[in-house]
C-alpha cells in the first residue's frame, strides 16, 4: 500500500476479527471505533491482485467468477477446485495486506458437510487462502458450522447465487416480494448464527438489504444491493471497465482501460508495420569487433585475422 506521495505506507494486515468489527450498527456507516465501510474487489492473478492491495482495498476476492472473466464461459458452474486453488496462489503471491477470501466451486462443498471441510482444507493448504466463501442460505448451515469449528473462517454468500442460475431461470434479481424477502433475511440469519463472519448480498432490493444488514451482528457486503451494506464488492473487469459488451446494473465503471487497451495495441500494430517499432532505443547495443583487422571464417567456423 502507498501513501499520496508514492512513499510506502506502513502495512497492517486485514484480519477476520479486523473485518468483523467494522459493522455499521443500524445503518450508521460508521461503527463504534470509527471503521469505514468495507472495500472487496476480484482478482485472479498476480498482477491485478499486486495493483488491488496497492490501493488498499482491504479483501481481494478470488471468485470463481474466473469462468466468466477469465475462461469466457457462460457461467461459474464448470470451474473447479484445483482451479481456484491456482489463481489463488497466485493472487497470494501479490497481496500484503488485504485479506484474501476464496470461492467454493459449485458440488465442491454442496454434497455434505463432510465435503466442504476437506475442499476447503485444500483451499487454505494448496490455494494460501485466508478464508473461503460459499452459496446458499439455511439448507448450508451445517456446512457453514462445520467449517468454522475446523478453523476455517467463512463468508456467506445470500439473495442471487450464480452457481444457481438454472434454479433460478438465469441471473435474476432475488428478494422481491414478501415471502422472498423473508427468505433471505431467514438465510441471512442462519448462516451467521453458523459463523460466518460476514455475508455478501447479490441482486437484492436496497431495502431488503438495509433489513438484512440490520437483522445480523456481522458485516454484509453488496453487489447490487444497494449502499446500506457495511461494504461493497465488485469483479475487477468491471470496475476498470475491461468487460466488453452490456454490464450489470450496479456495475460502476471507475474506469475505461478496454478502450485505452485497445488503442495501445492499434498503435503498436501501426509503429510494427510501418517500421517505427522497434527503434535503436529499444534495442541492445550491437555486438562490436575489439579488433579492427578484417576477419575471415574457417572452414571450421572460426574466425581469424585477414593478413594481407
Amino acid at each position: 500500500m502507498y501513501t499520496a506521495n508514492g512513499a510506502q505506507a506502513a502495512l497492517r494486515k486485514v484480519t477476520v476479527p479486523a473485518i468483523r468489527s467494522r459493522k455499521a450498527w443500524l445503518g450508521k456507516r460508521e461503527s463504534a471505533d470509527g471503521a469505514t465501510p468495507i472495500s472487496m474487489v476480484t482478482a485472479y492473478d498476480y498482477t491485478m491482485a499486486r495493483l488491488v492491495d496497492e490501493a488498499g482495498v482491504d479483501m481481494v476476492l478470488v471468485g470463481d467468477s474466473l469462468g466468466m472473466v477469465v475462461q469466457g464461459l457462460a457461467n461459474t458452474i464448470p470451474v473447479t477446485l484445483e482451479e481456484i486453488c491456482y489463481h489463488g496462489r497466485a493472487v497470494a503471491r501479490g497481496v500484503q495486506r488485504a485479506h484474501i477470501v476464496g470461492d467454493m466451486p459449485f458440488l465442491s462443498y454442496q454434497v455434505s458437510p463432510v465435503q466442504a471441510v476437506e475442499s476447503a482444507g485444500r483451499m487454505l493448504k494448496e490455494g494460501a487462502f485466508e478464508s473461503v466463501k460459499l452459496e446458499g442460505g439455511e439448507p448450508f448451515a451445517e456446512h457453514v458450522h462445520r467449517l468454522v469449528r475446523a478453523g476455517i473462517p467463512v463468508v456467506g454468500h445470500v439473495g442471487l447465487t450464480p452457481q444457481s442460475v438454472h434454479a433460478l431461470g438465469g441471473f435474476k434479481v432475488q428478494g422481491r416480494g414478501d415471502d422472498a424477502a423473508e427468505q433471505v433475511i431467514r438465510d441471512a440469519r442462519a448462516i451467521e448464527a453458523a459463523g460466518a463472519f460476514c455475508i455478501v448480498l447479490e441482486a437484492i432490493p436496497p431495502d431488503v438489504a438495509e433489513r438484512v444488514t440490520e437483522a445480523v451482528s456481522v458485516p454484509t457486503i453488496g453487489i447490487g444491493a444497494g449502499a446500506a451494506c457495511d461494504g461493497q464488492v465488485l469483479v475487477c473487469t468491471d470496475l476498470l471497465g475491461l468487460s466488453r459488451g452490456p454490464s450489470p446494473k450496479f456495475a460502476k465503471r471507475f474506469a475505461e482501460l478496454g478502450d485505452a487497451a485497445v488503442a495501445a495495441f492499434r498503435e503498436y500494430v501501426r509503429d510494427v508495420q510501418s517500421g517505427e517499432f522497434p527503434s535503436p532505443e529499444h534495442a541492445y547495443k550491437p555486438n562490436r569487433v575489439s579488433d579492427s583487422a578484417p576477419r575471415a571464417e574457417t572452414a571450421s567456423g572460426s574466425v581469424v585475422p585477414i593478413r594481407r
